[in-house]
């Protein structure tokens, strides 16, 4: 099976990249992806860069041009629900973009014609990602994960998309690889290492705590493909 890895940011791919070895570099679209051997599983790993639509790109291109049929977003969230702490592990059960706003003609907030406001993750890759917690003695816990083109430092934005939402955890791409997910028919699964907790001092916490959270993800994942 050809299945893809995911990250926002370099940080949150380069220990992957050192873990696997061996890997071949291809260039495209203004961006760099690595193929790779797991097992029986071949990777395809990639950075996005940070925001949705740089998400949703790179998304359609691990489907589309590399055929993988699995996709694992890993990487850090801020933290909403007042239970997780820093360095704890979610995974997504859920996803909605909290920065879709056309109330304006009656319609909830992270609605617009087309698509679901929340989408759902693949209950299979979770049911893995489940029992590699169990087999490492890692605490995991599924929560709804909203995402939007902002880095939430401020606690009245934080109360109102815990909200609207009843979001667990926020940050800024998951939830636009879910819609080119459940659109292409490709698994999808989110796991998070909290890195901050998306309050008043959120971005002194996460240049802390990105390089710790997003190695912890990263030895989750290759749990995972294993697994698979």
């Amino acid at each position: 099976m050809r299945i893809a890895i995911l990250g926002a940011m370099s940080e949150e791919i380069e220990f992957l990249l050192k873990a696997v070895g061996d890997y071949q570099k291809i260039d495209h679209a203004r961006n760099s992806f690595y193929k790779a051997q797991c097992g029986n599983h071949e990777l395809v790993i990639a950075y996005s860069k940070i925001g949705k639509v740089n998400a949703a790109l790179t998304a359609i291109i691990l489907v589309e041009r590399f055929g993988c049929e699995k996709l694992i977003f890993t990487g850090v969230a801020g933290a909403l629900n007042e239970n997780l702490k820093i360095g704890d592990m979610l995974y997504a059960t859920t996803t909605a973009q909290h920065d879709l706003d056309i109330t304006a003609f009656g319609h909830p907030h992270g609605y617009v014609p087309g698509i679901n406001i929340f989408e759902n993750s693949d209950e299979k890759l979770n049911s893995v990602a489940k029992k590699v917690a169990d087999s490492l003695g890692i605490g995991l816990i599924g929560g709804v994960v909203a995402t939007g083109d902002q880095f939430i430092c401020n606690e009245e934005k934080k109360e109102w998309i815990k909200s609207a939402f009843k979001a667990d955890a926020v940050e800024m791409e998951g939830a636009s690889v879910a819609q080119v997910c459940a659109a292409l028919g490709v698994g999808f699964c989110m796991l998070r290492a909290i890195s901050d907790e998306a309050g008043g001092k959120a971005e002194v916490d996460f240049d802390t705590f990105l390089t710790q959270a997003a190695d912890k993800s990263a030895k989750f994942v290759l749990e995972m493909v294993k697994n698979i």
